[in-house]
């Protein structure tokens, strides 16, 4: 029994030796687990870490880069800013170094003209001292003659038996007589030698000025040309079913003519103002790529804005170039429209720059204020240039103008007399006259063909306007069309069709024209609306 429990506390005691020995062999895979586990760990946390590092220097580099070009670019247009300041100071500074020499070389001439005045006014004290003492001399000298004249005719009494005042009396009728005869005939002699002296003077001043004044004259026609850089944009310009070329013809007024012509399109209409605003505007939508009816609305608003500012520009370039101050706003602005018009095929801002430099230049040669010639000959035909129409002749129109913004009478006188319409009452008139004559009379200068053209074709537009409904006409195809739009709220589709009879029946009746028109009735209907 004993043996057993010895046996049992042997066993029990290597039974507890195993156990331990292998709890802690568990215990130590366990531990070296956990050590791998906790190494995965921290090269999984150090290689996150690494990555998060990086990817913050990359964006932090990033930030710089942009902030960098950022200050760069504030720093260029700064540099810029202060290049143009420089540049405006640097040319200020050249004006004002001209104005200081100009203001010495006028002191300088000044200071020689005060010298010699004071030499001029001692030579005169000299002069005024030796006249006062030959007029002494001269007037002992006379009462000494005096006195021998009086010795000498009471003789000639003694002699003659005939008094002095008698005498007198047969001298002055003998010498009247024989006066009147000679006088008669130098009279005749002095008037013929006047004639052709004032014909010739005429014709010297006439041609002086002519030589002295050269101005291009620019031949309106009545087709523009647009060029393309390919004949893939006529595609463009025309749009899906035409609706480009309508829309662009409806706001501007013009005939877009796209045919088999290479890379060009062709602009036609009778207005120069329009056709500038057809070619600006699709030089405009063919930059921008973005052709589409509500586009080419906008785009033809803003170049006929655009427009205006350049027909204001032009006026106020015109006065400095003529040397003209003090014009009216209004003027000036009817100035700057004179190069969209023409006279008779001639270019009318030419006309008038080359008609004034003839009365300026005229007006010099005669003694006359040439400032104010040139301001006349300017603002002759200022009446063919007026938007509204008016029944009066042009230069009747342009008078009231220029009187209702308050110009100087001469100019007033000289714009309404200039064919005759009123008297003349200053001596500019007639020179305004007669170098408008010059201006228009030289061979090449006008064609009356164009002009007569242009007017038929304005009538026309008239007839459709007169018409109540009728917010815009234009004449195209040369005249052979009449494209009406008309107000959707004031004229229905059925009124539409009798408006386009009525139009066609009260041309046949007012107007003569070969051939015939075709009245094409636009309505369209609009919805907008506002999304906010």
């Amino acid at each position: 029994m004993l043996e057993y429990i010895m046996v049992a506390i042997a066993a029990l005691a290597i039974g507890i030796f195993i156990g331990r020995w292998l709890l802690r062999r568990v215990f130590k895979k366990l531990e070296f687990d956990a050590q791998e586990r906790a190494n995965l760990v921290l090269k999984e946390a150090e290689t996150k870490g690494e990555n998060l590092k990086q990817n913050k220097i990359l964006e932090a580099k990033e930030r710089n880069l942009k902030l960098k070009a950022e200050l760069d670019d504030e720093a260029n247009k700064k540099k810029n800013l202060l290049i143009n300041n420089e540049n405006k100071l640097r040319k200020q500074e050249t004006k004002i170094k001209e104005v200081e020499t100009k203001l010495k070389q006028r002191e300088t001439a000044i200071t020689k003209l005060q010298d010699q005045i004071r030499l001029r006014g001692l030579e005169l004290d000299k002069v005024k001292e030796d006249l006062d003492l030959q007029f002494k001399i001269a007037e002992n000298k006379l009462e000494e003659a005096e006195q021998i004249k009086l010795s000498q005719v009471a003789q000639l009494e003694k002699i003659a038996n005939l008094k002095a005042e008698d005498a007198k009396k047969q001298l002055i009728e003998a010498l009247k007589d024989e006066a009147q005869s000679k006088a008669s005939g130098m009279i005749k002699q002095i008037v013929e030698e006047a004639k052709l002296t004032a014909t010739k003077e005429a014709k010297k001043i006439v041609i002086n000025t002519i030589q002295r004044t050269a101005t291009e004259q620019a031949i309106e026609n009545c087709v523009s040309v647009f060029n393309l850089e390919s004949d893939d944009l006529k595609g463009k310009i025309i749009g899906r079913e035409g609706r480009n070329i309508r829309a662009l013809e409806a706001a501007t007024g013009v005939e877009i003519i796209v045919d088999d012509t290479p890379e060009a399109i062709i602009i036609s209409g009778f207005d120069p103002v329009r056709r500038e605003v057809a070619k600006l505007s699709l030089q405009r939508l063919v930059t921008d790529g973005r052709i589409h009816p509500a586009r080419i609305e906008e785009i033809v608003a803003k170049t006929t804005k655009s427009i205006e500012e350049e027909i204001i520009e032009i006026g106020e370039r015109t006065v400095i170039e003529l040397g003209i101050h003090a014009l009216p706003p209004e003027l000036i602005k009817i100035v700057g429209r004179m190069r969209f018009r023409s006279s008779y095929g001639q270019n009318l801002l030419q006309h008038s720059k080359e008609v004034a430099k003839l009365c300026g230049s005229m007006a010099a040669e005669l003694g006359l204020n040439a400032k104010l010639a040139k301001r006349a000959g300017l603002l002759h035909d200022i009446g063919k240039v007026l938007q509204e129409e008016n029944e009066l002749p042009h230069a009747i129109a342009g008078m009231n103008l220029a009187k209702k913004l308050k110009e100087n009478p001469e100019v007033c006188n000289a714009i309404g007399a200039h064919h005759d319409e009123i008297e003349m009452t200053s001596l500019i008139s007639p020179i305004v006259q007669a170098c408008d004559a010059i201006s228009g009379s030289r061979p090449g200068a006008r064609r009356e063909m164009m002009e007569s053209y242009i007017q038929r074709l304005k009538d026309l537009e008239q007839v459709a306007l007169s018409f109540k409904g009728v917010s815009k006409c234009y004449a195209i195809q040369a005249g052979r069309e009449l494209r009406v739009l008309v107000d959707a709220d004031d004229v229905t589709d059925k009124r539409s069709s009798q408006l386009a009879f009525d139009i066609s029946q009260k041309i046949e009746q007012d107007m003569q024209y070969p051939g015939q028109i075709k009245v094409t009735v636009i309505r369209e209907t609009r919805a907008v609306s506002f999304a906010k």
